[in-house]
């Protein structure tokens, strides 16, 4: 390139070409500093990040959380036996020293543990000198057929039939409350960060896998929110392998379509060094990666290998008319660097609008999307082509573009045709009914969890088996959603708040969808039935206030705090499915706008299904602020861009067709929009956009030439059509690979992504003509 032109080139051009050696010795040094960072990053993950801290539920769940120590972040353990059942000295024995494993595990609430070897799960009896009672397992041991035979009556007595002990006696429950904080036994000033990847890996080396094989005839069955958060950490791990794979087919597609193994192997550089900036940088700000933004690096890494690809296409290109490699180089970044920077920012930009969704952990997945979209736009768009300024192309691969340049291509001829002005109609009226058809089928998609158990994992795993073992062998469901009754201290007993919570129970116990419910009214009704010879008549609330006391005083841990200011109501739902969420929590809600006063208040709400429901009414607030958002900051980049409204209909409109038939193909799926599902929206717009303006600034360019809609359009195909072409497919088969991972929602966010990529490279080569052919006008382009 003559000295002429280079001082005429942009001055970014003339910063990263004119100073080359020393740009690289920056790239290194902070690849080296970056690389040790990302060398340190974990896995993380807490409870607090998985919900809407300030939703009006959360709120009221964690102001009482001292309160609420069985009934929010905890595990169950079930200890089943195969053969024989639980009343035999050999399975109290495996279940006591089981639960004396589980006490000591950092982490556990010791003082709210409950098994039939604690001390607060007791029996009660009606005498004929009034009640008797105490803890159900009151032997240190059970060696013989009489104590055995004694703890078969208190398990019967206890009331716990159904909820810790199974219908068949065939195994009983561990209530495993957990502190997120806890001390350390160092010290006990310092507070410790409960590691659930590490409690979840005690859990099988300590107490499942240890216990099971001492004793074939024991089997145990683990879930609560640690345990799942356990193997869904387990599960990412595994992901490491897809990326390995991701990173073989990605080289395989490059020397298919480079057919040159040093640029191949320089654009697989160049987006993997993309990765270790953004875990260095992630590292830096002290975050780790979660469930859910490990997926993150494997974007990275494909859209830094499809900007990647624009930059060798671009200079294979170039070769043409240059000289050497520099040259074409700084051609290609001339040509690329605008639409590469203009794509990367709406990525990033797109990404940031996740911020708005008030869920930690979908925030932090927004954040290093950004961060990582940020980082390509240095070592995709500018160190790339530094380096192939250096490498260049092989003569092979230059001599086939030319070769390929200079005679007629039929697949791009074909394609061309739909800026044909008798094609590009049919192509709108197809348009407008695919539109049609997404609109009416999307309208199905559901808001939160399809699916029982735990819908983050396949029906198979473990987890969910585990799941299925203790529903099918309790009364009481997993699915738990608690109303917490508050009230001035002393007055949780009073007959009015009793009452008033005795008509909830009522109430929700004929609302589809609610099992039953439980609280301390529940048991005051049961005490003072027994206290008048069990007759069913006087099973009810009593208007003397110390009948009432003396009823609750039985209560078991739990049903009321120390303070008698909270108790709380727990309704045990069939499924946390979103239409049953939400028509419990708008009868409970409508019956708290008619009993709540300035002493008696209905809060919600604790408990799995209450997070749950918390976590819906976010999604469902966010999730049309956050896609008007998303296209808002893409339209606005485009418009900033081009400077013309039409052009950013041409880009948009295919845009739009992909969310609207993604929206129908989650309901087809079966596939609702949570935790997981939400971001792939803003991933496959902020991504998706890229080829549109590709395309379009190609496509810009010809006719600016005075070349017509079809000849420009073929023009842009033959150029950057196929370098778009390659991407859709490279991106598409990155994410393909987490189909098969053994985490049903990173599954899910594969097929989504692969068919939103796929269909959003298909939209721009096929729509984006035929909008061109009523929309663009060449004439204006010219003046």
């Amino acid at each position: 390139m003559s000295k002429q032109h280079q001082q005429t080139a942009p001055l970014i051009e003339r910063l990263i070409f004119n100073n080359r050696m020393i740009v690289l010795l920056i790239f290194a040094v902070i690849t080296a500093l970056l690389g040790y960072q990302a060398a340190q990053v974990k896995p993380d993950t807490s409870f607090e990040k998985m919900i809407p801290l300030k939703h009006p539920y959360i709120v009221n769940m964690m102001e009482h959380q001292d309160d609420l120590a069985n009934l929010g972040n905890s595990i169950r353990i079930a200890v089943a036996i195969e053969d024989g059942d639980i009343f035999s000295t050999e399975y109290m024995e495996t279940l006591k020293r089981i639960n004396d494993e589980v006490f000591f595990l950092p982490g556990v609430d010791r003082s709210n543990l409950r098994s039939l070897w604690t001390p607060n799960v007791r029996w009660t009896a009606v005498t004929e000198y009034g009640f008797d009672g105490g803890p159900v397992a009151n032997r240190p041991a059970y060696l013989n057929e009489q104590d055995l035979e004694q703890l078969r009556e208190n398990v019967l007595k206890s009331g716990e039939i159904g909820r810790l002990v199974a219908n068949n006696f065939k195994s009983t429950i561990i209530e495993v409350p957990l502190q997120e904080y806890y001390p350390n036994p160092d010290d006990q000033g310092e507070l410790l960060r409960l590691d659930y990847g590490d409690f979840s890996r005690q859990l099988e080396e300590k107490v499942r896998s240890e216990f099971q094989a001492e004793n074939p005839n024991i089997s145990i069955h683990i879930v609560g929110f640690a345990k799942k958060v356990g193997d869904l950490i387990e599960g990412i791990m595994l992901v490491v392998m897809f990326f390995g794979g991701a990173l073989a087919i990605t080289f395989v597609l490059l020397m298919i379509f480079t057919r040159c193994l040093k640029s191949s192997l320089t654009t697989l550089v160049c987006s993997v060094i993309a990765v270790i900036w953004q875990l260095g940088l992630l590292r830096s700000l002290g975050f780790g990666l979660d469930p859910y933004s490990i997926l993150v690096p494997f974007l990275v890494f494909a859209i830094g290998i499809s900007h990647g690809v624009q930059i060798i296409n671009g200079m294979a290109i170039e070769y043409a008319h240059a000289d050497d490699a520099n040259t074409a180089a700084r051609r290609a970044f001339r040509s690329l660097y605008i639409p590469g920077i203009v794509a990367l920012i709406s990525d990033a930009v797109g990404f940031i609008t996740l911020l708005l969704i008030e869920i930690e952990v979908i925030r932090e997945l927004g954040i290093a999307a950004s961060i990582g979209v940020g980082v390509i736009i240095l070592t995709n768009l500018m160190l790339l082509p530094i380096l192939m300024s250096y490498i260049g192309i092989s003569k092979r691969a230059v001599e086939r573009n030319r070769d390929m340049s200079s005679r007629p291509q039929k697949l791009w001829l074909a394609v061309a045709k739909f800026a044909h002005p008798k094609v590009a109609p049919v192509s709108i009226v197809l348009a407008v009914i695919a539109f049609g058809f997404g609109i009416y089928h999307g309208k199905n998609v559901e808001i939160g969890d399809l699916d029982p158990g735990a819908p983050e994992l396949r029906p198979d795993s473990r987890y969910n088996l585990d799941n299925d073992f203790i529903i099918s062998n309790y009364s009481t469901s997993s699915d738990v959603l608690v109303v917490m009754v508050s009230t001035p201290p002393e007055m949780c007993s009073a007959y009015g708040t009793m009452e008033a919570i005795d008509q909830l129970e009522w109430r929700m116990q004929n609302v589809p969808g609610v099992q039953s419910a439980v609280s301390m009214v529940t048991v005051a009704k049961q005490v003072i039935m027994g206290n008048n010879e069990g007759n069913l008549r006087w099973q009810t609330l009593s208007r003397n206030q110390d009948n009432l006391n003396n009823a609750i005083s039985r209560a078991p841990t739990g049903m009321f705090n120390a303070a008698c200011s909270l108790a709380p109501v727990m309704l045990y739902l069939e499924d946390h499915k979103a239409d049953t969420l939400s028509r419990v929590t708008a009868e409970v809600e409508e019956f708290a706008a008619e009993y709540n006063t300035d002493e008696l208040e209905f809060k919600l709400a604790a408990g799995n299904a209450g997070i749950e429901a918390a976590t819906n009414v976010v999604i469902e607030a966010s999730q049309t602020k956050m896609l008007l958002t998303v296209y808002a900051v893409v339209i606005l980049m485009c418009l900033v861009t081009f400077r013309s409204i039409r052009a950013v209909m041409c880009i948009i409109i295919p845009l739009a067709l992909t969310s609207v038939l993604a929206n129908a193909l989650m309901a087809f799926l079966g596939i609702g929009v949570k935790v997981a599902t939400l971001p792939v929206i803003a991933l496959g717009v902020g991504i998706g956009v890229d080829y549109g303006i590709y395309i379009y600034s190609r496509l810009e360019t010809y006719l600016r030439q005075g070349l017509p809609l079809q000849e420009a359009y073929y023009e842009t195909l033959k150029t950057t059509g196929k370098a778009v072409t390659f991407t859709g497919f490279t991106l598409a088969i990155g994410v393909a690979t987490w189909i098969f991972s053994a985490i049903k929602f990173q599954a899910d966010m594969g097929i989504l992504l692969t068919f939103m990529f796929l269909w959003n490279m298909f939209g721009a080569l096929w729509l984006l003509p035929a909008l061109a052919r009523f929309l663009i006008r060449p004439e204006k382009l010219r003046e």
